[in-house]
C-alpha cells in the first residue's frame, strides 16, 4: 500500500495551511523546551545548592588531572569514574576557571540536550502510522508532551543540575536510536510491516536509483554517527553496559515477522488458522553491511574502555560488587529481588526514596497523574507491541530499568539515579498514555449526536486547539510547581546545604581570598583524609593538608604535614562549628592537643561556619606523640569493654596523675584513653568525662562518642586491637579555686545505659585529682 497521493499545493501530503499550523506548533514547543531549560537547568546554576557533593568534586579533581597531563579512560579512584564527564569538564574548566558552574555546565548541558532529542524521537517514532500516513498531531504531542514533562520534572531538575556522569546517558542513547531510526535504509516495498527496520515507511515513489542516492547521501553518515553516540556509552555510566542487549533484542526482532502467513505474504487458504513468526533471512542479508557500519563505528569508539576493563577486570566489577543486590543476606534471593523489583516499580507514580540529592521529601519519580498517563501508555504499548515504535519503547523501558533492579544500596530506598537510561522511555510512553487518552475523547465527543446531528459541529476542527491547550496548561503548572519547589524549597533546604557541604565551598573561598603566604599551612579535619570539592576549588598558594583525626599514626602525620613546609611559620587549624562535618566529634580536638603540646597558641578567627585556630613557634626537633607514657590502669566493664591505662597533660608536659595536680592560669587539659572492645562487640559506647567538687556536685562535663581507628564505631565488631582515644578539656574559666575529682562513665550512646566496673559494679571510675589555685 503506498502512501497517500499529494494534493495540488501541499507538502508531504498535508495542505498548505496544515503545514504551516505544524510548523508553527513545533516553533512554539521548541521555543517553550528553550524557556523551560534555561530557567530549570541553567538559573543560578553556579550558585545553587550552594556547594559541591563529594561525587561532583571528584569529577572536578580527576578534570584538573587531565588538564595536568594525566589522561586515561576510566579513573579508579572513589569506587571508580567512567572519562567523557571529567573530559568535558576539563573542557569547560579550562575556559570558565575552577568554579561551581565549569563542573555542573557539562551535565547540565547534556540534560537539557536530552529534552530536545526526546522531541525529537517523540516525532519520529509517531509522526507516522503504521501505514505510512502522516500523523503529525500525534507526533507532536506525544514528542512535546514527553520532552516538556522531562523539562520541568522535579528529580531530572535535581539530577540534571548535578555534575553527576549518569546524565549522559540518556543523551547519547536517545541520539543513537534516532539517528537509526531517520537513517535506516527504508524497504522498497510500499508498505509498513512490523518487521520493518526502525519503523521507516517508503513512500513507494522512489525509484532503485533514487534510493540508492540517498543512502550514500544520508545513511551512511547518520548511522556512523549512531555508532559514535553507541561507542560512547562505556564512558558515561555503569547501567549503560545493558545497552547492548537493548540494541541486540531490537535488533532481532526486526528480523522476525510477526502475525498470520497471510500478513506474511503467503498463500489465503493456509493463513486462517496459522500464527506465529518467521525469521526474514532475506532482509538479514540486505541490511546486514549496515549493521556492520554501525556495529563497526560503535566498537572503533569504545575499544580503548573495553581494553581497560579487559585488561583491569577489577575496575569493571568494583562498583557492581558494592551494590550487588544478593550482598546483603536479609531473605532468599527471590525474596530480596521482588522487593527491590517492587520498590523501583513504585517510583512510576507511588512511592520515592529518601536520597535529598536525588529528589524531594520522598516523592517518586512520576507524580501521580503523570504514572496514570505512563501506565497507560506502557499498556497500549504493551497492546500494539508488533509496532516498532511501541516496541522499541518497551524495550528500552525493560532493559534499562534492569541496573537499578539488580542494585541495592545500604538503606535499601529506591534509586531513581540508576534508572536513569529509561528515562527517555518512561516519558515518551507518558506521551503515548496522553494522546490515547486525548483520541478517545475525540472520538467518543465526535460521535455524541441527538436526533441524528451531532452534539458538537465542527468540533473535529478544533480538536488540536483543545488537546494541545490541555497538554500545555499541566507542563505548564508541573513547571510551576517544579521552580518553586526546587528554588524555594530543596536547593535552600538546611539538609541539601549539608549533603553538597558548602562549608567546604565557603572555606575554599576564605582561603583564595587569604594572602599568599608560603610559610603557613592549614590542617583540614575531615574523616576520610581527602576532600575532592576543596581540591578542586582551592586556588591558593598555601599548604592545606586535610588531615583525619583519629588514626592511630595521627602525631607523625601531623609532624609531616607541618615539616613538608619549608621554613613554616605558622600552623592553622581549621575547627568546625559542625562536628559532624570533619566526620569525628574530635577530630579538630586530637589535632589542637598535638599543635598545643608542640607549638604556641596565638588566637582563632571567627567564622559562619568554622573556626581558624593559629599556632606558631612549632617545635619539630622532636618526634610528635599524643603522650610519653601511659599510667597502668585497667578498668573491667561488664558491657565487653576495657580501659588499659591513660595519660594527663597541659601543653607540652604530661602530668602524674599519682599527684594532685595543680592548675593555674591555663586550665586546658588534654587526655589519652586506651581500649580494647571484645570480639564482635555490637555496642556503640560514648565516654563522659566529669568534673565534680569536694562536695561531690557536678561542676563539668564533656561527652565524646568513641571511634576505633578507620572511623567505625565500637559496635562494628570490625576490631579487638587496643585503641587511643584523645581528649581535650577546657575547664570554665568562673570555676572556683579548690580540690576537684576527674571521673570517667562509659555507657551505651542509643540508649544512654552506662556500663558497671566488674568487681565494682560502680558506673564512675576516679582518673585523677585537681586543685585550681588562684589566679
Amino acid at each position: 500500500m503506498s502512501s497517500p497521493a499529494r494534493r495540488p499545493g501541499s507538502v508531504g501530503g498535508l495542505a498548505n495551511n496544515e503545514h504551516l499550523s505544524i510548523l508553527l506548533v513545533t516553533g512554539g514547543i521548541l521555543l517553550a523546551l528553550a524557556l523551560a531549560v534555561a530557567l530549570l537547568r541553567f538559573q543560578r546554576l553556579g550558585e545553587l545548592p550552594a556547594g559541591i557533593h563529594l561525587d561532583e568534586g571528584a569529577h572536578g579533581v580527576d578534570a584538573l588531572h587531565v588538564l595536568q597531563g594525566e589522561h586515561a579512560v576510566y579513573f579508579p579512584g572513589n569506587y571508580g569514574r567512567e572519562g567523557l564527564i571529567v573530559y568535558t569538564i576539563a573542557l569547560t574548566t579550562s575556559f570558565l576557571g575552577r568554579t561551581i558552574f565549569a563542573v555542573r555546565a557539562p551535565s547540565a548541558l547534556a540534560s537539557a540536550g536530552t529534552v530536545f532529542v526526546i522531541f525529537w524521537l517523540g516525532w519520529l517514532f509517531f509522526g507516522r502510522d503504521e501505514s505510512g500516513r502522516a500523523t503529525p498531531w500525534r507526533g507532536l504531542l506525544v514528542g512535546g508532551a514527553g520532552a516538556g514533562l522531562l523539562a520541568v520534572s522535579l528529580g531530572q531538575t535535581i539530577v540534571g543540575r548535578t555534575a553527576l556522569r549518569g546524565n549522559f546517558l540518556p543523551l547519547l542513547l536517545s541520539l543513537c536510536l534516532a539517528l537509526l531510526w531517520s537513517g535506516w535504509p527504508k524497504p522498497e516495498q510500499g508498505r509498513v510491516s512490523s518487521g520493518a527496520p526502525f519503523g521507516s515507511v517508503s513512500t513507494g515513489h522512489s525509484s532503485k536509483t533514487e534510493n540508492q542516492r540517498v543512502c550514500r547521501a544520508g545513511v551512511w553518515w547518520r548511522i556512523a554517527l549512531a555508532g559514535v553516540c553507541a561507542g560512547l556509552l562505556p564512558y558515561t555510566y555503569i547501567p549503560a553496559r545493558f545497552t547492548p542487549f537493548l540494541f541486540l533484542l531490537f535488533g532481532l526482532s526486526f528480523l522476525l515477522t510477526w502475525g498470520s502467513k497471510r500478513e506474511r505474504g503467503e498463500s489465503k487458504e493456509s493463513s486462517s488458522r496459522s500464527f506465529g513468526f518467521s525469521l526474514n533471512t532475506s532482509r538479514l542479508r540486505t541490511e546486514l553491511p549496515w549493521a556492520g557500519v554501525f556495529l563497526g563505528v560503535a566498537g572503533l569508539v569504545a575499544a580503548p574502555i573495553l581494553i581497560h576493563f579487559a585488561l583491569h577486570p577489577e575496575h569493571f566489577f568494583v562498583r557492581i560488587e558494592a551494590v550487588w543486590f544478593l550482598r546483603e543476606n536479609q531473605g532468599t534471593p527471590l525474596e530480596i529481588l521482588l522487593n527491590n523489583v517492587w520498590k523501583h516499580l513504585s517510583v512510576f507514580g507511588f512511592f520515592g526514596g529518601r536520597a535529598e540529592w536525588y529528589g524531594f521529601s520522598g516523592q517518586p519519580l512520576l507524580n501521580s497523574w503523570e504514572g496514570v498517563f505512563f501506565w497507560l501508555g506502557a499498556g497500549t504499548a504493551a497492546w500494539r507491541w508488533q509496532q516498532p515504535a511501541y516496541r522499541l519503547l518497551l524495550l528500552w523501558l525493560g532493559v534499562l530499568v534492569l541496573p537499578a533492579m539488580l542494585a541495592l544500596d545500604t538503606g535499601q530506598e529506591p534509586s531513581t539515579l540508576r534508572l536513569i537510561g529509561a528515562v527517555p522511555a518512561v516519558y515518551l510512553l507518558i506521551g503515548v498514555g496522553m494522546w490515547e487518552v486525548f483520541r478517545v475523547l475525540r472520538q467518543r465527543w465526535g460521535a455524541l449526536s441527538r436526533g441524528g446531528h451531532p452534539i458538537f459541529p465542527g468540533f473535529n476542527a478544533w480538536v488540536p486547539i483543545v488537546l494541545g491547550g490541555v497538554a500545555c496548561a499541566l507542563i505548564l503548572g508541573q513547571g510551576i510547581v517544579t521552580y518553586f519547589t526546587y528554588f524555594e524549597r530543596w536547593a535552600t533546604a538546611p539538609e541539601v546545604n549539608e549533603t553538597y557541604e558548602g562549608v567546604w565551598t565557603e572555606l575554599a573561598k576564605t582561603l583564595n581570598a587569604q594572602p599568599s603566604d608560603e610559610e603557613t599551612v592549614y590542617l583540614l579535619p575531615f574523616r576520610y583524609g581527602e576532600h575532592y570539592s576543596f581540591d578542586y576549588l582551592y586556588q591558593g598558594k598555601m599548604s592545606t593538608d586535610v588531615v583525619r583525626g583519629n588514626i592511630p599514626s595521627l602525631p607523625q602525620e601531623i609532624e609531616s604535614s607541618v615539616a613538608a613546609v619549608e621554613n613554616v611559620h605558622t600552623v592553622k587549624l581549621v575547627d568546625w562549628n559542625n562536628d559532624s562535618i570533619s566526620g569525628d566529634a574530635y577530630a579538630e580536638e586530637h589535632i589542637a592537643v598535638l599543635l598545643d603540646k608542640y607549638g604556641r597558641y596565638l588566637g582563632s578567627d571567627e567564622y559562619a561556619d568554622f573556626q581558624i585556630h593559629t599556632y606558631t613557634d612549632v617545635a619539630l626537633g622532636r618526634p610528635w606523640t599524643l603522650y610519653d607514657q601511659l599510667e597502668p590502669l585497667t578498668v573491667e566493664y561488664d558491657g565487653g569493654i576495657a580501659l588499659h591505662g591513660f595519660a594527663l597533660g597541659q601543653g607540652r608536659e604530661q602530668l602524674l596523675s599519682e599527684q594532685l595536680l595543680t592548675l593555674r592560669e591555663d586550665r586546658s587539659l588534654w587526655m589519652a584513653l586506651r581500649w580494647q572492645l571484645a570480639p564482635g562487640l555490637d555496642i556503640d559506647y560514648a565516654i563522659s568525662l566529669r568534673l565534680h567538687d569536694a562536695g561531690g556536685g557536678g561542676v563539668y562535663q564533656k561527652d565524646l562518642a568513641l571511634w576505633e581507628p578507620g572511623h567505625t564505631p565500637t559496635g562494628s565488631g570490625e576490631s579487638s586491637a587496643q585503641f587511643d582515644t584523645l581528649a581535650q578539656l577546657d575547664l570554665p574559666a568562673d570555676l572556683q579555686p579548690g580540690e576537684y575529682e576527674l571521673r570517667l562513665v562509659v555507657y551505651d550512646a542509643e540508649t544512654l545505659k552506662p556500663t558497671v566496673e566488674l568487681g565494682v559494679w560502680e558506673a564512675e571510675t576516679t582518673l585523677a585529682r585537681l586543685r585550681l589555685a588562684e589566679d
